[in-house]
């Protein structure tokens, strides 16, 4: 709430012609309610004998003169006056908000017997409309929004929620707070299939009346209703929750994130470099391979000619058989035959050596 000190005060007396506070901006979602708050106070009372609001100072949102409060233009069915005349509050209530309601409001207050006004601005920012449908899966938990802006700040003295099934199903009460007594209740756990789900996760004193639904079941699927008291001012919104049997999906990245990607990059450029290296050392393995194969056939030929010497040494071996005649009794006489062996060093024989063969008797 924006006060009026007594040097606010002291400067009237001094004759200035009006008297302007700091400028609040409030941001709202196509549809919404705003309460453009509008008071002063001050220290002798004054009837307040007119007020004024204006959209960019040319088009008049309402004006209040002789007890009578008039809405003016577009503004007709969606605007009214909210604030305690009587204590110089001019405050003003813009219903269903539309995108051309954005810009600077003006609040001018006249007081009787003075030519000051009591004049503040404020700036209304437009938001694209707010889903009021929220599709939540079985088990999971649904966030339900039920917040409104206002300049002043107010705080929640009341919220209720409600929910029904169907057009004309019974309403259940879903929550219920009471700044009074500050409570926040439901009903009775044997009654109510809502107790020990619902929490209120609003700000109450900021106008915020937002709740979370856990454990989601088939059967919470619906309309909720909620109503946010401001004192003697409620505001409702209700918010459609659809219901999805399925279990959630598992998460799944579309892209990737700079760590990510620096990782990718960093492998694919280590195996360019490496990828060189790697067959140079497949190829110096094989060729060592190869050299130790070769090497070994090598040695097992070596070892195989010395473990067999004598193989080169009877490598050729004349024979010569001798026939004797036969004997009168027609047996033959014993033949023997001689093996001589090659010598290394045959072309240092004389010439005519051994040629024939020997027989022993």
């Amino acid at each position: 709430m924006k006060m009026m000190n007594t040097s606010a005060l002291s400067h009237c007396s001094l004759g200035l012609s009006d008297l302007i506070v700091p400028t609040p901006e409030l941001t709202a979602h196509v549809g919404d309610s705003v309460l453009m708050g509008c008071v002063f106070q001050r220290t002798e009372e004054k009837r307040v004998t007119k007020v004024d609001w204006m959209l960019a100072e040319n088009e008049y949102v309402l004006y209040y003169y002789a007890n009578f409060s008039v809405p003016v233009g577009r503004f007709q069915d969606r605007v009214r006056l909210v604030g305690d005349i009587l204590r110089t509050d001019g405050s003003l209530l813009l219903q269903d908000v539309q995108e051309a309601d954005q810009g600077t409001y003006t609040c001018e207050i006249h007081l009787e017997g003075e030519s000051m006004l009591l004049k503040k601005n404020m700036v209304l920012h437009v938001l694209p409309n707010e889903p009021t449908e929220v599709t939540v899966h079985m088990g999971d938990s649904a966030l339900m929004k039920c917040d409104f802006q206002n300049t002043e700040k107010k705080t929640v003295t009341k919220v209720a929620w409600t929910f029904s099934s169907g057009e004309h199903a019974k309403n259940e009460t879903v929550l219920h707070y009471d700044l009074k007594f500050n409570l926040l209740t439901g009903y009775p756990q044997h009654q109510g299939r809502f107790q020990n789900r619902v929490t209120l996760v609003g700000n109450v004193f900021h106008s915020d009346g937002s709740i979370k639904l856990q454990r989601v079941k088939e059967s919470d699927g619906g309309l909720y209703t909620c109503s946010v008291h401001l004192g003697h001012l409620v505001f409702r919104k209700k918010v459609a929750l659809r219901v999805i049997l399925e279990p959630p999906a598992m998460p799944r990245s579309e892209f990737l994130d700079g760590n990510q990607l620096v990782i990718i990059v960093g492998i694919v450029c280590a195996t360019l470099l490496l990828l060189p290296v790697s067959i140079l050392i497949v190829k110096r393995t094989h060729r060592n391979k190869s050299s130790v194969n070769s090497a070994a056939l090598v040695k097992s030929l070596e070892d195989m000619k010395k473990a067999n010497p004598e193989k080169h040494v009877y490598s050729s071996i004349t024979i010569h058989e001798v026939m004797e005649a036969e004997d009168p009794q027609g047996c033959p006489e014993a033949t023997y035959m001689t093996m001589h062996p090659v010598r290394p060093s045959l072309r240092s024989l004389p010439a005519g050596g051994i040629s024939k063969t020997e027989q022993a008797f």
